[in-house]
């Protein structure tokens, strides 16, 4: 835990103190509606592994279904392999753990919880994981990876602007509103 962290200290340096403020109305904005874009994201995220998953067999569907025709008029098979690759089973276990972090951090966000913002970082750094396993299948590429890193600096900017909103004191003052 001391890498987390160290890394958290690290970007709070970078995110926080270097990087320009983000108003006042903003952090008010994000740290309201927060708890829903996590609910959201969460659920997207779970879609999304479900959709990667059901494509896959469809695609096999169809390779097998061209196979078997190619076969029966004499031809040699059309495609080979299946698209359940290792690259597209790590892909569907990665956003079903971000999906069930972003689902976890719902709570706890909501209750201005530092365990519920905790989660989201660790979301944050998962998506870069994810950007990195799509890279080097046959669906993705560096581009992917670089989308993923930009989208989780975004992410990242906004999680550490309102950071100091989720604290013990925090939390306190909104159990007593």
């Amino acid at each position: 835990m001391s890498a987390v962290t160290s890394l958290e200290k690290s970007l709070d340096e970078i995110f926080v103190k270097k990087a320009p403020a983000l108003p006042e109305g903003g952090k008010k904005f994000l740290v309201e509606y927060l708890p829903w874009l996590s609910l959201i994201i969460g659920v997207l995220s779970l879609w999304s592994a479900y959709a990667i998953w059901n494509w896959a067999h469809v695609a096999n569907g169809y390779i097998d279904l061209a196979n078997s025709l190619s076969a029966a008029y004499g031809g040699a098979a059309v495609a080979s392999g299946t698209r359940l690759s290792v690259g597209i089973w790590l892909s569907v276990g990665v956003l079903v753990v971000e999906g069930l972090i972003y689902l976890a951090a719902f709570a706890p966000t909501r209750d201005r919880k530092k365990s519920g913002w905790d989660l989201l970082f660790y979301a944050s750094l998962l998506n870069i994981a994810y950007g990195l396993v799509i890279m080097f299948t046959a669906y993705g590429g560096p581009s992917n990876f670089i989308g993923s890193v930009i989208g989780t600096a975004i992410g990242l900017y906004l999680l550490f602007q309102i950071r100091a909103s989720y604290s013990a004191k925090a939390a306190s003052k909104k159990v007593a509103k």
